[in-house]
């Protein structure tokens, strides 16, 4: 008896002893561990979501909303304690169509205690799920992105994802200004799963709401470029047009549109992740003779070249062994240099490098370095503008990077042979027009605080490009270039109004450029505004169809002189008496 009383309390001992030992381990030892665990059992975390900035844009002197936010409901489980068969019977009636999962996902781990089983649900199901009073189910309040205005400038403002993050265009560029930070609540919770007031553990970070974007684009002035731009590509064998609206005396976008557009509100029923692109800014392609306005700005402002300065015209020029003609035929024998920029004549331009060359029949490094200086350090192409957008820099050609750079320049100076975007051109137009500075476009014009308008500061202009009298001259050669092409009188009297064709032959998929009666990309630029005073609008027009042939004067001037005559009418811009 006494042998079995001692091995008694011997195993006795030893059990005392484990169990104080797995206690001294799980109070001291694995205490943070299973503290932990505690908490996470104790505890409810939820994310606030930050409300999304909305845009808008100018009505006239006003803004209005173009983007807005729609109050919409996750419905979120807790598969480890919801009563299954109640709960989607109750889901299904009221948002079985915005459910993002199966019921046999929400229920594959019931150790999950968080799982969202439907968004974007409207008030009135929310209201009848609440209403249901389900045990383990939660209704988490959130937003959706409307478009009151419906695929109006959808390119330019792109659209929000299923997951709230903005996608392309505004939505994209601006995401984090827009999208806010979302906050945090994390809160004491009893065995039933009801908050408690009280807790140490209790934090509660407030969402700090996204800003509201007021974009510079007038929807008015983007509606009427929008359906011009439809009305000409219906008229056309084109599939795509693209136009931009600036105001050269600041920078500031006033419209940015291409055509056809989408529905960002149905942004997935898109087949072509083509028809989100921007066109003005995401695709650069060689402008063609539009960038003959910037090569005889370069050579006036070097003083190696006035519009009277003259050279024979033979219709073609060789450089490097190749073969460059002229697409007009004519005005061959001695011609002056405004004659040049009237009938667009490649072998002019390429003149014009070789003054800067310091020569009547070569083209030097010199002449090189100097085109490049003008082209890319001081008109800025080939390179990112810095507008408030995700944009493409395109690229030019450095003077010594390659072989045949006599031929590659010459091709440059009547825009072959770089890849540029639309903006940037507009905007180094604008410099060449407005007296010679260069603003970095713009398409915000401000934000919304509290119900009231708040506009961005004016920035100054970034860098002189060319002089004020070279301006001049460029714009007098300007209005006499489109005075000389323009037979159907579209411009009215009292206004300033001058522009310049390109028409672009494009790289096939060989490597080798288009047919010249082949594809072509139709372009043209110009400005516009009261007779004797400085211009108040650049437009820059681009159309073009897969396999189509498309010119400057033909297909993309007229847009222009529609474009032109209707910016004066909304702007308001009075003629000269």
């Amino acid at each position: 008896m006494k042998s079995r009383n001692k091995a008694l309390k011997i195993c006795l001992a030893i059990i005392v002893g484990v169990i104080a030992v797995r206690l001294f381990f799980i109070q001291i030892v694995e205490h943070d561990d299973w503290q932990a665990k505690a908490d996470e059992q104790q505890t409810s975390t939820n994310t606030i979501i930050a409300k999304r900035g909305e845009i808008y844009m100018m009505d006239g002197s006003e803004p209005a909303p173009i983007a807005m936010n729609e109050t919409v409901w996750s419905v979120i489980i807790d598969p480890k304690i919801v009563d299954e068969e109640k709960v989607r019977q109750v889901i299904d009636e009221n948002a079985g169509e915005q459910k993002i999962v199966s019921w046999e996902e929400a229920f594959q781990n019931k150790e999950l205690r968080y799982f969202v089983i439907a968004k974007d649900v409207k008030r009135a199901a929310a209201e009848k799920i609440a209403e249901a009073d389900l045990n383990g189910v939660i209704l988490q309040e959130n937003t959706r992105r409307v478009y009151p205005e419906g695929d109006l400038a959808s390119r330019l403002l792109g659209f929000v994802n299923m997951e709230g993050s903005g996608q392309y265009g505004v939505e994209g560029s601006l995401d984090k200004l827009l999208a806010g930070e979302n906050g945090l609540l994390k809160t004491t919770k009893d065995i039933n799963n009801v908050i408690l007031s009280i807790g140490e553990n209790n934090i509660r970070m407030p969402a700090k709401n996204g800003e509201t974007v007021v974009l510079s684009v007038d929807r008015n002035l983007e509606h009427g470029v929008e359906k011009i731009l439809t009305n000409a590509v219906n008229r056309t064998a084109a599939t795509n047009a693209s136009a931009i609206v600036m105001d050269p005396r600041d920078g500031r976008v006033l419209a940015m549109a291409n055509v056809p557009n989408y529905d960002p509100a149905n942004y997935a029923d898109v087949e072509d992740a083509k028809s989100f692109i921007n066109y003005t800014i995401e695709e650069p392609y060689e402008p063609a003779s539009v960038c003959k306005v910037f090569t005889f700005a370069t050579a006036i402002n070097e003083g190696v070249m006035t519009p009277e300065t003259t050279y024979t015209n033979t219709g073609s020029v060789e450089i490097d062994g190749e073969k460059i003609e002229n697409a007009y035929k004519g005005q061959l024998g001695v011609i002056n240099m405004q004659t040049v920029l009237n009938y667009s004549l490649n072998t002019g331009s390429i003149q014009a490098l070789r003054l800067l060359s310091g020569s009547e029949t070569e083209i030097s490094e010199a002449g090189r370095q100097k085109l490049y200086e003008y082209y890319h350090d001081r008109f800025g192409l080939g390179q990112y503008t810095d507008i408030e957008l995700s944009e493409s820099p395109g690229y030019i050609v450095e003077p010594n990077d390659g072989w045949a750079m006599d031929l590659t320049y010459a091709n440059m100076t009547f825009g072959q042979g770089l890849n540029l975007t639309t903006v940037q051109v507009a905007s180094a137009f604008s410099s060449v027009i407005n007296g010679g500075k260069y603003y970095t476009p713009t398409i915000v014009a401000g934000t919304m605080k509290n119900g009231e308008f708040v506009k961005k500061d004016a920035k100054p202009a970034v860098r002189e490009t060319i002089s004020e009298e070279t301006s001049a001259t460029m714009r007098n050669m300007l209005r006499g270039t489109r005075a000389s092409r323009q037979a159907n009188g579209t411009d009215k009297a009292g206004y300033f109004v001058g522009g310049k064709t390109g028409t672009a032959q494009v790289v096939q998929e060989d490597g080798t450029y288009s047919d010249a009666m082949g594809e072509t990309i139709a372009s043209y630029v110009g400005f516009g505004g009261t007779d004797g005073e400085m211009p108040e609008y650049v437009i820059m027009v681009k159309i073009w169809g897969a396999g189509q042939h498309m010119e400057g004067e033909k297909h993309a001037m007229p847009i222009f002189d529609e474009l032109s005559n209707y910016t004066q009418n909304y702007l308001k811009i009075k003629p000269k008496a």
